[in-house]
């Protein structure tokens, strides 16, 4: 069985400023000493870049070497599988969008779930409740008590 992390743990867990890092990194780290595969989509890898560099939303934004460095050190973990689009994709895509309408802030939402269910994932670690329209994913919120690991 495997899982996936949304980009809002990665974020967490690198804002020391945030009432979540402490629980994002704990949860990272268990995944990382784990045995269970883990996954984390290329389009979660380039939000993250994105946004933890950027100075609107850390008040201490990370470098692109720091975050680069980050996202290597979840790279390296023989556990790890980084997901992106494969044949059938756009097919996947569309049933998903035809069930939950995407449009604006739902379409990376909708994004993300297709690659999961095209990739055979089904738990997502996420603090956005918006996943939960996709009723093929099992949203895990790690910052809620009864879904900690």
């Amino acid at each position: 069985m495997s899982c996936a992390i949304d980009v809002n743990i990665l974020l967490y867990a690198s804002d020391q400023a945030s009432p979540f890092a402490l629980r994002a990194q704990e949860l990272l780290a268990q995944l990382a000493s784990g045995r269970e595969l883990f996954c984390v989509a290329w389009p979660t890898i380039m939000g993250y870049l994105r946004l933890s560099t950027h100075n609107s939303i850390f008040a201490h934004p990370l470098s692109p070497e720091e975050a680069m460095g980050n996202v290597e050190s979840l790279l390296r973990l023989p556990h790890m599988r980084v997901l992106s689009e494969e044949e059938g994709f756009w097919a996947i895509y569309r049933e998903i969008a035809g069930h939950v309408p995407a449009r604006g802030n739902l379409v990376p939402d909708a994004h993300l779930a297709a690659l999961l269910r095209q990739h055979g994932v089904c738990t997502l670690y996420t603090n956005d409740r918006g996943f939960r329209r996709f009723d093929f994913l099992r949203v895990r919120n790690p910052f809620e008590r009864r879904n900690r690991m």
